[in-house]
């Protein structure tokens, strides 16, 4: 049961690093600021979270008092990933937003380097609504 049990946390380490690596590695070498968001928000989430499991798992088998500190960390962990990097990618998006062109009857305007939306559709996240609808 204990070889199995360290094989295991052994695996979930391994895991936990490989996923941490490569989710560093992405947010170092991706081109952009939306795409960089991929690496700490999911890579180095879940590796974070392999690691923090693998210390519930270790602890309590080898003679250690379990102590909910590892949950809590990942609960936290999981809970603001996600939203840092939805609060980051709106402000990024309001800093690449321009202002409309006189004369197109554009409700707001487009952005710098991104692609066009449809003519009536509803503008990125937080930017308006089509009121006309």
């Amino acid at each position: 049961m204990m070889v199995f049990a360290d094989a295991l946390i052994a695996g979930l380490l391994l895991l936990g690093g490989a996923f941490a690596l490569i989710g560093s590695w992405g947010l170092v070498k991706l081109p952009s600021l939306m795409s960089r968001l991929h690496g700490p928000t999911k890579a180095t989430t879940l590796g974070v979270g392999s690691c923090l499991f693998a210390s519930v798992v270790y602890f309590p088998l080898h003679g250690q008092t379990w102590t909910a500190h590892e949950l809590l960390i990942a609960l936290f962990l999981f809970i603001t990933a996600p939203i840092s990097a939805n609060l980051i990618a709106k402000a990024y998006l309001h800093g690449r937003r321009t202002e409309p062109e006189e004369g197109t009857g554009a409700a707001s305007g487009g952005f710098t380097d991104m692609p066009d939306l449809p003519p009536g559709k509803a503008d990125w996240a937080t930017f308006g609504h089509d009121l006309e609808q």
